[in-house]
């Protein structure tokens, strides 16, 4: 790492959160590493077991102001935890004690007795640390890769993360490389062998005869226009409009195919974690979403009706350092949550591409290929993911169709602003459905199935279509596990 680093644009190494400069530190176990004048905030920790996957920030005070000192020493060391009789080999972990209205951002981690020297780390002035409860929404502020433990058994419910004070913004990617960005690390979507809805462009949807519909006014629905231009804008989902597939049997099942020679991803770039990162959500349109299967125990399930519904937003979102350009982690949505991965427990395609299998019927993104329950043990509902033959790679044929950041901003499509459902409520009646496999299962069995299936969110079970990508929670928050 060069000791010179700049603090303005994308991938220059560092940036500056107004007078705290942080860089990234490649080499997490020398302090020789660091830039000059830079100092880490505490040590890394992770299992012993995985290649090292995380991140540990260093900062440097740029201030120059003697009556604003950001980076101080600790005053001393705690000892919080130490081996069992002082065992050979073993950690002694050290609650750095901060100067008065300073924070010690994370534990020191030594291989004796002796505290360690106060030069090692810095402890942060407060005004730049957030304490985030367990939960909350860490978005905004930067987890700086420093870990915390606790004596006695006692709990950490509370976490400190660095605030970008100055709300700088410079280190975000341009249009120019966004689309670099996109290209490099664009996922690679594997469909099931036997997947027979596929996504397509949102306009495929609109030309193909689908429809508007208005409440009170259900026997008279209007064809939507090719941009969605006649689409209503504003309001809430109040269940006032609804679309649907065209009434025609033949076109409505030409729709419900999709259409995955011409289909596009829709992204979405936005700063995440004080902006020292980008989070690229790749929205991916399917018209039409196919009835769900379960598992009970050895009885397989196929539904006739549960699960399909019109219109499915299905995402995975790629985060990228806005320091060096690399893709950190990737999140695999899955219904209502989904699971984050590092950058390299995923599987690889052309070297930089993510490997994502969208589930059999509900599209939901995997990382790996398998069975994936939503239940309990060996009950529940199925998402199988394999590798098909037939595949979307979400870089070739896209389109960013918001990113707030930048200046001028991207000019939103109208149909990203339509705030009602993608589909209608399908009113089919469940009892129905279920009876019809139920009554083959044991009693016992029935009634573990039955109990998970009540317990099991709206999201899983589809019948009604979703909203647009825009009014999703994760589009100006964290995404949800």
């Amino acid at each position: 790492m060069s000791s010179i680093l700049t603090c303005v644009g994308f991938g220059n190494g560092a940036i500056d959160l107004g007078g705290l400069l942080i860089c990234q530190i490649k080499n997490l176990t020398e302090q020789s590493s660091l830039p000059d004048g830079f100092f880490v905030l505490g040590n890394y920790s992770q299992s012993n077991t995985n290649f090292p996957s995380g991140i540990l920030f260093a900062g440097k005070d740029v201030t120059n102001d003697p009556s604003r000192v950001i980076l101080k020493s600790p005053i001393d060391y705690i000892l919080v935890t130490s081996p069992a009789n002082d065992q050979e080999g073993g950690a002694y972990i050290w609650q750095p004690l901060p100067p008065e209205n300073y924070t010690a951002i994370g534990n020191v981690a030594t291989g004796s007795s002796d505290k360690p020297p106060l030069d090692d780390i810095r402890c942060v002035l407060s005004d730049f640390v957030e304490i985030i409860q367990e939960g909350g929404n860490i978005s905004p502020h930067i987890p700086t890769g420093t870990f915390l433990a606790r004596g006695n058994e006692s709990t950490i419910s509370s976490f400190m993360y660095l605030k970008n004070v100055a709300g700088n913004i410079s280190s975000m990617p341009n249009i120019s490389q966004l689309d670099d960005l996109i290209k490099k690390y664009s996922p690679v979507i594997y469909f099931h062998p036997d997947e027979e809805f596929f996504p397509s462009p949102v306009s495929f949807f609109f030309e193909n005869g689908g429809l508007l519909y208005t409440k009170g006014q259900e026997s008279n629905p209007v064809p939507i226009d090719p941009t969605g231009s006649n689409l209503p804008q504003g309001g809430s989902d109040d269940e006032l409009y609804w679309l649907d597939m065209p009434i025609d049997d033949a076109a409505r099942g030409k729709v419900k195919t999709g259409s995955l020679e011409t289909a596009g991803a829709y992204i979405h770039a936005k700063p995440t974690l004080g902006a020292t990162c980008t989070d690229l959500a790749i929205w991916i349109f399917y018209p039409y979403n196919g009835p769900a299967r379960a598992k009970v125990e050895f009885f397989n399930i196929n539904f006739r009706h549960i699960g399909q519904h019109v219109g499915d937003w299905e995402h995975v979102t790629l985060r990228i350092s806005n320091l060096n350009g690399e893709l950190e982690s990737v999140y695999f949505a899955q219904h209502a949550k989904g699971v984050w991965l590092n950058a390299n427990e995923i599987e690889y395609q052309s070297g930089t591409k993510p490997v994502v299998y969208s589930s059999y019927h509900g599209h939901a993104a995997y990382p790996f290929q398998g069975i994936n329950l939503i239940g309990n043990g060996n009950i529940g509902i199925r998402n199988d993911a394999a590798k098909g033959d037939r595949f979307m790679d979400t870089g070739v044929n896209y389109s960013i169709v918001s990113a707030d950041y930048l200046s001028p901003p991207i000019v939103e499509p109208t149909w990203l602003n339509y705030t009602r459902k993608w589909g209608p409520t399908i009113t089919s009646d469940f009892a129905d459905d279920l009876s019809k496999f139920t009554k083959f299962l044991p009693g016992k069995l029935k009634r573990k199935f039955m109990d998970m299936f009540n317990k099991l969110p709206k999201e899983v079970m589809g019948q009604e279509g979703p909203t647009g990508p825009k009014w999703k929670a994760s589009w100006d928050g964290d995404e949800n596990v």
